[in-house]
């Protein structure tokens, strides 16, 4: 495969001022601020052609609808800003003065639909497809918070999003995907409008949040390398999933545990069994669990980062030795503790004592997982037709990384993995395991 050449790239406004000409300030939460040294989501679509003749057309025609979405998203054409505090001390905010958003345009000269999704791993070409790689959360202050990059190839069209994590999360993010295909659509008003406003916990929260200056120095300092690392995308099928389900749930003899926890347990404990390991070593399970769902306060469009990790630590002799259903039934556990108090403590524990989360942290004894199959990755039509696949970019990987998404057939997922090329060639030999996957 040949490389990406890149056409133009330039900064898109909103179409017009939804504030009257005044900037407006989003406070960032410690659902953000915990963000900061990481990488932003990279999340992107692979279209047909759709009969498409003039990609520049195409490219005129997505700019056009990018603004008008850029409108009703006002913070995602701004930048991160600090304010230095008489403390020693500072705060960070989005300044929605409309700096703009990348927009980039480019092409795969040669590059095939079946060059990205026919091979067992995903070519490291689909990481040219993103744009703004190797910046960090942080880089937002001076780096724009959104970026977009459409790299036409010979018979299809790749659409790459880049979304600074410290200001969406992926809710956020597919809700602006949501609407900006709505909108290329020809639709006036979104049928979803965001919620910006950081109401919620009103007596928990004192703006601005102050963050010691020497923490904030670290910051510029944390860059994290990835180590070699490859990706294959596995595809399980709706009817196997509920057979995971039904026999989980057997073997705990209940019915608490959902399609999600008993394939993920399943995942889990087959990169268990296929890594080097001793008995005794402790593994980490990281669940991202959304507060949307759990916290009365936090509305289901609320635009920003509303969601906590949940950890399940087990030995690896437990994980290779238990049944599905008892590894499944402790992420159900840890899910169901996560109540509104519990949101809440988090909330004020971490303004009492920040903490960041890095890249460094992670560890190969750390399994972790990114998205959801609930999220609307299908339905994303920008006129010429829905996506054929769906992939990420070359951010926040490490060896033990799932990115889970929903599958193009109704109830099924596709699950990203993310691990050394010896754990997935084993995993590629493992029975048990491969006997659930539809090839």
């Amino acid at each position: 495969m040949e490389g990406v050449r890149c056409i133009s790239s330039s900064l898109i406004h909103a179409s017009s001022s939804t504030h009257n000409g005044e900037n407006q300030r989003v406070e960032l939460t410690p659902w953000d601020l915990r963000l900061l040294p990481l990488g932003p989501i990279q999340k992107g679509l692979l279209f047909g052609d759709g009969g498409i003749s003039d990609g520049n057309t195409l490219v005129d025609t997505l700019k056009a609808s990018f603004s008008r979405t850029l409108h009703h998203f006002p913070p995602l054409a701004g930048r991160l800003a600090t304010a230095e505090l008489d403390d020693e001390t500072v705060s960070f905010f989005i300044d929605c003065n409309d700096a703009g958003a990348l927009f980039v345009h480019a092409e795969a000269d040669g590059v095939t639909i079946s060059d990205i999704v026919e091979p067992v791993y995903v070519p490291s070409i689909v990481h040219s497809f993103f744009p703004m790689n190797g910046l960090t959360n942080y880089d937002g202050i001076s780096q724009p918070l959104l970026g977009v990059q459409v790299t036409k190839l010979a018979d299809g069209v790749f659409v790459g999003c880049t979304i600074n994590h410290s200001v969406v999360d992926g809710a956020s993010f597919w809700h602006f995907i949501n609407s900006w295909s709505e909108i290329s659509r020809g639709s006036i008003h979104l049928s979803k409008p965001p919620i910006f406003h950081r109401s919620f916990f009103d007596n928990k929260i004192e703006y601005p949040i102050r963050i010691a200056r020497s923490l904030v120095e670290k910051l510029q300092q944390d860059r994290f390398i990835p180590p070699p690392l490859l990706e294959r995308v596995f595809h399980f099928s709706k009817h196997n999933i509920a057979k995971l389900k039904a026999k989980a749930n057997a073997e705990v003899r209940g019915d608490k545990i959902s399609s999600l926890q008993a394939l993920l347990s399943h995942i889990w404990q087959s990169i268990i069994r296929n890594k080097e390991l001793s008995p005794d070593e402790e593994m980490t399970f990281y669940l991202t669990i959304g507060a949307r769902p759990r916290v009365h306060d936090v509305p289901d469009r609320y635009f920003g980062n509303a969601a906590k990790a949940g950890i399940i630590t087990m030995k690896a002799t437990e994980l290779r030795e238990q049944n599905v259903g008892d590894i499944a039934l402790e992420m159900n556990k840890l899910v169901h503790a996560h109540t509104e108090e519990l949101f809440k403590r988090d909330l004020e524990s971490w303004i009492a004592c920040p903490k960041f989360i890095s890249m460094g942290m992670m560890s190969t004894k750390l399994t972790g997982t990114s998205s959801s199959p609930r999220f609307d990755v299908y339905g994303n039509d920008f006129g010429w037709g829905k996506p054929i696949s769906v992939r990420s970019g070359s951010v926040n990987k490490i060896d033990g990384k799932l990115t889970v998404f929903c599958g193009v057939e109704e109830g099924s997922i596709d699950v990203e993995a993310c691990l050394s090329a010896e754990t997935l060639e084993a995993m590629a030999n493992d029975d048990e395991f491969m006997d659930t996957v539809t090839i």
